[in-house]
């Protein structure tokens, strides 16, 4: 294996700027000499990442915005696989962004190129059939959750479950410590999270709020703290917001870790905040509401039990979910009054506290010991063959 082998790494958005800029830090420990390009946001940058383009411009979203930014983004696509021929990478690491980085794999692999992806999609949930293609592509799959690992073993494909980093990187606090760094005041709080996207806030943010009412007319002591993912979306929420003036809400810009810590209970729109909420160790409701005709399209394609990811990890309905039709102002309603006025919440937490030892593991160092791992590997194959 060379001294000074090259890593192609590519991350098309900020969690995944994080997740490589912790693995080219343990990829340097294991090889000095090694040298990182491709595409990475500040912290990649800092961790020693040469970035041929700008991530920001990876990171389209919905269905009209990649059509239209469609030829950049295959040019981009194109400089880095002629960059992957001329240079002959160690391993071409694609990190997340499957849409992007699992053409580029597929077309390394066909020539030889290793190529590893960390962070799998969701093919265990929904549209299994994508398993041979990310066969085709990958010669390692990393995954963060345990359950992930196991069903590309049934399908044959090498892969190591290396540990979710924000196990390891986020932890509870008291609820008062949240609350006076927030600058909120009363008890219970209850935590609003509609999602992070302009359509799930159209979809969601309604319904939470005609829930918050429900609560807050039978439970004046109850107040509301809501993180909007951004400042356009804080802009759409405080304009729903004019509908209920006498609502006690207070809207922040981000801080959804510190409004969940804050909070006695948390509704949440299902991803990967459910996941941070456990994590918190704080009691949540998860809901979740697709367009008709899109819930019709996919709903046959879901082969999973449980949405949230508390429940995917515990394979039990540790945590309720409240989705398309069964999330109404009522069920939530009655089962965020559930947390608040009884023993359930308790009980909850003692079961999302449980699992957090699973997936608490060196998520970056096991990461880089798979993938040199896999080169080294490769590179004696390549030897014997030219012997």
């Amino acid at each position: 294996m060379n001294a000074k082998p090259l890593f192609v790494l590519v991350a098309g958005e900020a969690s995944g700027d994080t997740l490589g800029a912790g693995l080219i830090t343990a990829l340097k420990l294991l090889l000095p000499g090694a040298t990182f390009t491709g595409i990475g946001g500040p912290k990649m940058i800092a961790a020693g990442l040469e970035s041929r383009h700008p991530q920001d411009r990876l990171a389209v979203m919905g269905l009209v915005e990649p059509l239209k930014r469609l030829p950049e983004l295959l040019r981009i696509r194109g400089d880095i696989i002629r960059f992957c021929r001329a240079n002959k990478p160690a391993a071409f690491i694609g990190i997340d962004s499957p849409d992007f980085n699992l053409g580029i794999e597929k077309r390394l692999k066909r020539e030889g190129i290793t190529t590893v992806h960390y962070v799998s999609p969701s093919v265990w949930a929904w549209r299994q059939g994508r398993i041979k293609g990310i066969k085709r592509s990958v010669d390692l799959m990393l995954t963060l959750l345990p359950f992930e690992q196991a069903f590309y073993q049934q399908h044959h494909v090498r892969s190591l479950f290396v540990g979710h980093p924000l196990a390891t990187q986020l932890h509870p606090e008291p609820a008062l410590v949240a609350k006076q760094r927030l600058g909120l005041s009363g008890d219970p709080i209850v935590a609003l999270l509609p999602g992070s996207r302009s359509g799930e806030v159209a979809a969601m943010a309604p319904l939470y709020l005609a829930v918050a009412e429900r609560i807050h007319q039978k439970f004046p002591c109850v107040s509301f703290v809501i993180p909007a993912a951004s400042a356009a979306r804080k802009e759409q929420i405080a304009h729903l917001l004019l509908d209920y003036p006498e609502l006690p809400v207070k809207l922040l810009e981000g801080d959804a870790v510190s409004a969940m810590s804050a909070a006695s209970v948390v509704l949440l729109t299902s991803g990967t905040t459910a996941l941070e909420a456990m994590l918190l160790e704080r009691p949540m409701v998860v809901s979740y509401r697709l367009g008709k005709w899109t819930y019709r399209f996919v709903s046959h394609l879901i082969k999973t039990p449980y949405v949230a990811l508390p429940n995917l990890l515990a394979e039990r309905m540790l945590v309720p979910e409240l989705l398309q039709h069964e999330a109404t102002e009522e069920k939530l309603t009655h089962a965020l009054l559930t947390l608040l006025e009884g023993s359930a919440a308790a009980e909850m937490v003692a079961g999302l506290r449980a699992l957090r030892e699973p997936i608490q593991l060196p998520s970056s160092e096991r990461a880089a010991q798979a993938i040199l791992s896999l080169v080294q590997e490769q590179s004696c194959s390549t030897s014997e063959v030219s012997a």
